[in-house]
């Protein structure tokens, strides 16, 4: 007996690591070699490559996949997503601090994303608080388990200090020198993204 289906789910927005199905769609994946060292690998002074190459990578479906394919990999030289590897260059600094909240949701998903410290950070203490075990957490993050019960140890450490430090925020009470109408500066810098009710509930839902 025949069954048809039809699977209507929409294309992921976050790539696996292994996946690099996004360069067969490129616009220099057809391109010469040699026309591709010349323009995408170009000497430092030459401004024609880097700007003919510049102008393929504007009109490129896939040029922040590019971009990012860059970044996960390390890779420092030449034209990736548009980008010299001078102008990548703060990115790459910056990038294990990096906190991207839809590389978060689609570690929950399953997909084998490359996460950074902060970004995996992120992922832990969410699984704990959710009630993940370690066995849980490194199939899903891909690490020894050792690793993840180290990481869930501090998860725990830091889910308790913050729930520590609120638990006396809230019994602080307004002196006479403070108004309600005063801002109130926290000690704690929190990110406004984590306070994002749609976030959370999304977090929830994939896990």
């Amino acid at each position: 007996m025949r069954h048809i289906t039809t699977n209507d789910t929409p294309a992921p927005t976050i790539r696996g690591i292994a996946d690099h199905s996004w360069q067969a769609r490129a616009l220099c994946h057809n391109m010469p070699p040699e026309d591709i060292d010349e323009l995408f690998f170009p000497a430092a002074r030459d401004r024609a490559a880097i700007d003919e190459a510049k102008s393929i990578c504007g009109r490129c479906p896939v040029k922040k996949a590019c971009f990012d394919y860059a970044l996960d990999n390390e890779i420092r030289h030449g034209m990736w997503g548009g980008l010299t590897e001078d102008e990548r260059r703060p990115w790459h600094a910056k990038v294990n601090k990096r906190l991207d909240y839809s590389r978060v949701k689609a570690a929950f998903e399953g997909r084998d994303v490359h996460l950074s410290d902060a970004e995996r950070e992120a992922v832990t203490r969410h699984a704990y608080v959710r009630g993940w075990s370690p066995e849980r957490l490194a199939y899903a993050l891909r690490l020894d388990l050792d690793w993840a019960r180290d990481l869930m140890r501090n998860a725990a450490h830091a889910v308790a200090d913050r729930d520590r430090y609120w638990d006396q925020a809230d019994e602080t009470e307004p002196t006479d020198e403070t108004t309600e109408d005063d801002d109130v500066t926290s000690p704690v810098q929190v990110p406004r993204q984590v306070q994002t009710d749609s976030l959370i509930a999304a977090l929830r839902k994939a896990a």
